[in-house]
């Protein structure tokens, strides 16, 4: 059994497990700590207190926690977001003023204050060496731009997601998960661009949630347009409602009418879907969908 404290990097959903720096110590939730990463000291805060989890959970070796944050590491925390607005104003005037195609997403400082990172996307393939110097000799500390895709640029930003709540990838998940068109498939959705795509224009990363259900489920039912015997006659799918296992059904009545009912599942007879097993391609931006729909 190895004994580790859960700690996050700023405000992000994502525990990463160290090793705490004495048995002994108490880690209150909410408190900062330093610790030792591959980039060197860090703050961060603390998720939860001492525990223990079995040494086959461990994905790789603990990092230990140097120690905890004094108030001056507070202050030093503090001082460096503070300079951040007018660090990020700077960049993007020197940006347009060097006309360079990229988009500066956010910089942040290191806790010793001695690198400066700067967050880009770009299209190309952006000679940013003048920049760099211009940086270098403004700030006078180590300077590193780092470009990075559009859905970490959605995870850093944040934003409100199309159910009203935060955006998944920067509120509730740790990691950006497989989506595929397979899982709104499974699920019924209509392809349409602008119901299954999030605020980065790729595939929304709830569909996964609930995608084993639905992967399930789907074999079971109808097609919708499809042709089912109900008991009170032939008809036609019009809906599905895969939670309550039940079809709406468009029945022709022997009179020439139409009249539409909703019938369980196992009531109706007809050719089962099959399996959606055929691969899809990863993380579907929003032009693919269309040309899907084209």
């Amino acid at each position: 059994m190895a004994k580790i404290i859960g700690v996050k990097f700023k405000d992000t959903a994502k525990v990463y497990y160290f090793s705490p720096a004495n048995d002994k110590d108490s880690y209150p939730v909410n408190s900062g700590v330093i610790v030792d990463t591959a980039r060197g000291a860090e703050y961060a805060k603390v998720v939860f207190d001492v525990r223990e989890i079995k040494d086959e959970k461990l994905t790789h070796a603990l990092k230990p926690v140097i120690r905890k944050a004094t108030e001056k590491d507070e202050k030093n925390i503090l001082e460096n977001q503070k300079k951040i607005p007018e660090t990020t104003k700077f960049a993007e005037e020197q940006i347009e003023k060097l006309g360079l195609e990229m988009k500066l997403i956010g910089c942040e400082y290191s806790f010793d204050g001695k690198k400066l990172v700067f967050y880009f996307t770009a299209e190309k393939r952006v000679d940013f060496r003048e920049l760099v110097k211009i940086f270098a000799s403004k700030f006078h500390t180590r300077i590193e731009l780092r470009q990075v895709g559009i859905r970490d640029e959605t995870k850093m930003l944040g934003g409100i997601a199309p159910c009203g709540r935060t955006c998944c990838c920067s509120g509730s998940i740790s990691d950006f998960g497989k989506v595929t068109i397979k899982m709104a498939k499974n699920q019924g959705l209509h392809l349409n661009p602008s119901k299954i795509s999030g605020l980065c224009g790729r595939l929304m990363c709830c569909l996964e949630y609930e995608n084993d259900y639905y992967a399930e489920v789907y074999p079971k039912m109808p097609k919708v347009g499809g042709t089912v015997t109900t008991p009170e006659g032939t008809g036609t799918v019009v809906s599905n409602d895969m939670l309550k296992m039940i079809c709406k059904v468009k029945v022709q009545k022997p009179d020439g009418g139409e009249v539409y009912k909703d019938f369980p599942v196992d009531k109706l007879q007809f050719k089962r879907n099959k399996p959606t097993d055929k691969d899809e391609k990863d993380e579907i931006i929003s032009e693919d969908v269309q040309k899907i729909l084209d």
